[in-house]
């Protein structure tokens, strides 16, 4: 597996410091790690409540996905890997998925399937 870009580590560092910004009272962590049904993912970007941070802290990895969790799409990622981290992500607990592409364009996806804007940050302008 080739490493991440510059690219991506920017938009890792842009989207959690908006999250930071808009939802100050919880925390941001970057390459989350989340027990799933399909082993343990790595969220690019994920945003737990302090609610989530006092259950769980930092356990490593998480057994439930936090509130918010952000994929970064990279030119290796298929969309068969996305769909499937949306799914997996979701049925540990996220109440919002949001998958980011390098073109500036952000899928959001809940239980009921995607949603034009999130309700957890409904005026997120997710910038990259």
């Amino acid at each position: 597996m080739s490493p991440a870009s510059n690219l991506h580590g920017r938009m890792q560092m842009k989207i959690g410091g908006n999250l930071m910004n808009k939802l100050p009272k919880g925390e941001v962590i970057a390459e989350c790690s989340i027990q799933t049904s399909d082993g343990v993912k790595v969220a690019d970007i994920a945003w737990a409540s302090a609610e989530f941070i006092d259950t769980f802290a930092y356990k490593t990895p998480y057994p439930k996905a936090p509130e918010i969790c952000v994929e970064i799409v990279s030119p290796s990622n298929s969309k068969e890997e996305i769909s499937n981290k949306v799914d997996l992500y979701l049925a540990k607990g996220a109440i919002e998925v949001w998958i980011v592409y390098e073109e500036n364009r952000t899928h959001i996806f809940t239980h009921t399937g995607r949603m034009e804007k999130s309700h957890i940050v409904p005026d997120a302008k997710i910038k990259t």
